[in-house]
């Protein structure tokens, strides 16, 4: 799984998962998604910020890993690598196509949305990054 810190003018875009999400619904979490067999990181990134925000980027340098698993109401698990890379924003409006909602926020108020755990790991090191 990909996931992208994309910034604009000091802020950072998050998205919403939507209310029917297998894992986690309604948390908030840092765009991305699901890579295709054979295809390369960054273009995943791409297309999932495409297809997720409408939103053209360019996938800059790797930020951190997270590593999490989602357990269903059965007891089974979904384990989750997730890759996040640092994004410069290239063009468009975000518009939620794929997910609940976006926000762009400052990186001082990343704490006060409620994150998906895969994410948590990683909001310390988006904070900090620059």
């Amino acid at each position: 799984m990909t996931a992208a810190v994309i910034e604009r003018e000091g802020e950072i875009l998050i998205a919403q998962r939507r209310a029917d999400a297998v894992h986690e619904a309604l948390r908030w979490e840092f765009p991305g998604g699901k890579v295709e067999a054979g295809e390369a990181l960054e273009d995943c990134l791409r297309r999932e910020i495409k297809e997720e925000l409408d939103l053209d980027v360019e996938v800059g340098a790797l930020i951190g890993v997270s590593s999490h698993v989602y357990r269903s109401a059965g007891g089974e698990g979904l384990h989750v690598l997730l890759l996040c890379y640092r994004c410069r924003y290239l063009g468009g409006v975000a518009r939620p196509l794929e997910v609940r909602d976006s926000r762009w926020v400052r990186r001082s108020d990343l704490a006060r949305f409620d994150f998906a755990a895969a994410d948590v790991p990683l909001l310390p090191l988006v904070r900090s990054d620059r």
